[in-house]
């Protein structure tokens, strides 16, 4: 069967809480492949929450839909203090990035503490301010980043993943609204280790099938290479998502 925009394929998902720092409790969902150990761990951060950004937004909610089953990956997906989706609400209040530093660290301590193998960030938007600015960790092997805005990371900030050797994916959208791909080219040139992609023809946002693909077929071919490129079919069973 073809992959639409609502296919879920089987993976086991578990409903999580994560546990930060400073009193809070965030809801999330952790998918692993269902009948194998996952190769690879992904955790996403969500697009800004006062904007709509949530662990359901759609390119996040796709991944866990479908890298545990099509490529190995564990994918863990949260709201981050203050947001709520279908899956509940995450306590807390939204605070530009700052406070959010909890957040990540609970959520990346909760990958390492179960012993997911080769974890990487995949943060999106305001996801990707939060990786840079909280997720410089020694159990973090690097950082994948969908239309970065490069809002609330600093020079420095860009300078301290550049001495840490880290490797970080920019994926630029062509016609993104904040930072198209040659301005992100010079922003992104004081890291060395940076790969900066152009995805053509794309927005901010991702919509579209299309785009979706070339997003996770760039984030499995950094995460879990040997999983590359992604079948655009599925042999097996397949759900429907319903939603809206």
């Amino acid at each position: 069967m073809p992959l639409r925009a609502n296919s879920v394929l089987p993976a086991r998902r578990t409903p999580v809480e994560l546990h930060t720092a400073d009193g809070l409790r965030l809801v999330g969902e952790l998918a692993v492949p269902e009948a194998r150990a996952p190769v690879a761990t992904l955790v996403t951060l969500h697009p800004l929450p006062t904007e709509g950004g949530f662990m359901d937004s759609h390119v996040i909610r796709k991944a866990s839909w479908r890298l545990p089953a099509l490529a190995g990956i564990a994918v863990l997906r949260f709201n981050t203090r203050g947001t709520s989706s279908p899956q509940g609400t995450s306590e807390g209040t939204f605070d530009e990035a700052r406070s959010e530093r909890f957040d990540v660290a609970a959520a990346i301590e909760y990958v390492e503490f179960a012993e997911l193998p080769h974890r990487w960030l995949f943060g999106w938007s305001f996801g990707t301010d939060l990786a840079l600015m909280h997720g410089l960790d020694p159990s973090i092997e690097g950082a994948v980043l969908l239309s970065p805005p490069l809002r609330h990371a600093t020079d420095e900030i860009l300078d301290a993943w550049a001495s840490a050797g880290a490797p970080l994916l920019a994926l630029v959208p062509e016609h993104d609204d904040y930072l198209r791909p040659a301005e992100a080219r010079e922003r992104f040139a004081r890291v060395p280790q940076v790969q900066v992609v152009a995805l053509e023809g794309a927005k901010h946002l991702c919509v579209g099938e299309p785009n979706v693909r070339r997003v996770l077929d760039e984030v499995v071919r950094r995460v879990a290479p040997e999983a590359s490129p992604l079948p655009t079919t599925w042999d097996g069973p397949m759900a429907t998502w319903e939603g809206a």
